[in-house]
């Protein structure tokens, strides 16, 4: 799928041979004329890469390409990869023709997705010119400008209908309207990387003008129809081990801060994060696997917590999805913890082991598969839209309506040993609140300490992290 890609922009793909023991391939396409714009395409622009790696494009001294039994592609996986490329190709040639600009819209957003991402993927296929987001009907959107069009089309026929991540934030790509995006601003929602002198502007002020634009331009009057996947062909292609679904790979200079959890996109054969973190520098004198569950839990849903028994200053946490652990990762690494810097990196494991029947634990490995306590269980929850790193500021919820300010800042103050320097019910909704301590390492303790505070018979308090502030 890797070779066939490469000849997909130009025509159909009619055949494909790997050569591997010779690290050669040969793609034959329907006609000369696709050949041609292949090979003249690949001379002028620059040479591909696979994985990384350059690779060169010629003609060939055969004519035609012959498939028996003892060739690689007789095997299922490569003809079910020229069928998903022939569908591919097919639904291409119903929608219109290709543009250098491509409007990307992320369905099913359960995890966040910024500007960063997206160029993180887009970038994989080809140089990109410039970028702008914008929200369109609580929808995260995209347009997306490369040099040219053969560029633009790679990056539409590879990426349209893909997982950012597993079973979530889906790429659904068109051909814009647009032939050229007049960025303002280079900042966290729109980038000129051609221009990269533009001042940044106010965000706010600098969104409104862009969907103004766009609305002008009437891009933006009518919402898209459904618009078909990358069908069952491709799906074939999948399940024979063509392509791993994740996706692709983010380079190794990719930042956790702006990958977020882009471990999820990766090449065949590359290292995924698994679900298991590193926790080491811990306070041993005062942290416990229930400490650990609910600081991480913030961020995922916690499975097992192991503090190592002849090395109590380290943890092992094992979160229900990848991306989760990445999450976790990006938001606690270097935080202070019981006055501690923490730190929090990918482990070798694959999963947190329970203690054998006779083996020393102290209680020091706990197992949390049953906890009511996971935020994140329900597919889809609201939490995944409030998840942001440690503040000084905490929400609350789950106030009984006969408690008092001074009660909750009382139970605060007692409970943690820290200072509350601000407090707000919420007008419209008594049962949250805001409460802010005086550091965010006051903040941390408070959240490990208070979440789940029993302030009723029927009410435990729940407690996260806010973006607002008193």
């Amino acid at each position: 799928m890797d070779v066939i890609h490469l000849g997909i922009p130009f025509g159909r793909v009619s055949n494909v041979l790997l050569l591997k023991g010779k690290n050669q391939a040969f793609l034959e396409m329907v006609d000369d004329a696709a050949a041609s714009s292949m090979v003249d395409y690949y001379t002028n622009s620059g040479a591909p890469l696979i994985r990384g790696q350059t690779v060169f494009v010629q003609f060939s001294n055969h004519k035609e390409l012959k498939t028996d039994s003892t060739h690689s592609n007789a095997h299922a996986s490569t003809q079910a990869a020229l069928q998903a490329a022939q569908a591919l190709l097919s639904q291409t040639e119903t929608q219109g023709g290709p543009n250098t600009v491509l409007r990307v819209i992320v369905d099913n957003q359960i995890y966040p997705v910024t500007l960063d991402v997206l160029y993180q993927i887009f970038s994989r296929v080809g140089k990109i010119l410039k970028i702008i987001t914008f929200t369109k009907n609580n929808t995260f959107q995209a347009l997306i400008q490369y040099p040219d069009v053969i560029t633009a089309q790679a990056a539409k026929l590879s990426l349209n209908g893909q997982n950012i991540y597993n079973a979530c934030c889906t790429l659904r790509i068109e051909y814009s309207k647009l032939t050229n995006l007049n960025v303002k601003y280079n900042n966290d929602k729109s980038r000129d990387f051609t221009n990269p002198n533009l001042m940044s502007g106010d965000p706010a002020l600098d969104m409104m003008g862009i969907t103004g634009n766009l609305g002008s331009m009437g891009i933006l009057a009518s919402p898209f129809g459904p618009v078909p996947g990358l069908g069952s062909p491709l799906a074939a292609a999948y399940a024979a081990g063509a392509l791993a679904l994740g996706g692709f790979a983010l380079p190794p200079t990719a930042t956790s801060a702006t990958a977020l959890g882009l471990s999820g996109l990766r090449l065949p054969g590359q290292p995924m994060l698994g679900c298991v973190l590193l926790v080491s520098n811990l306070n041993e004198q005062m942290v416990t696997p229930d400490a650990l569950f609910i600081l991480f839990g913030v961020y995922g849903d916690v499975i097992r917590v192991k503090i190592l028994f002849s090395k109590k200053d380290n943890a092992l946490i094992q979160l229900a999805e990848p991306q989760q652990a990445q999450l976790a990762m990006t938001h606690l690494d270097k935080i202070i913890v019981f006055g501690k810097q923490i730190r929090v990196t990918p482990s070798k494991h694959q999963v947190v082991q329970m203690p054998k029947e006779g083996q020393p634990d102290a209680g020091l490995t706990k197992d949390f598969t049953s906890s009511p306590l996971h935020r994140f269980k329900k597919p889809g929850s609201k939490n995944y839209q409030n998840i942001y790193p440690p503040t000084a500021t905490l929400h609350l919820s789950n106030i009984p309506p006969n408690i008092t300010e001074e009660e909750i800042k009382d139970a605060f103050t007692n409970k943690t040993g820290g200072n509350v320097v601000a407090f707000k019910f919420f007008p419209k909704d008594p049962k949250m609140a805001l409460i802010q301590m005086r550091s965010v390492e006051e903040a941390v303790t408070a959240l490990i300490k208070m979440h789940n505070h029993q302030l009723s018979e029927s009410n435990h308090l729940r407690v996260s992290f806010s973006k607002s502030t008193i």
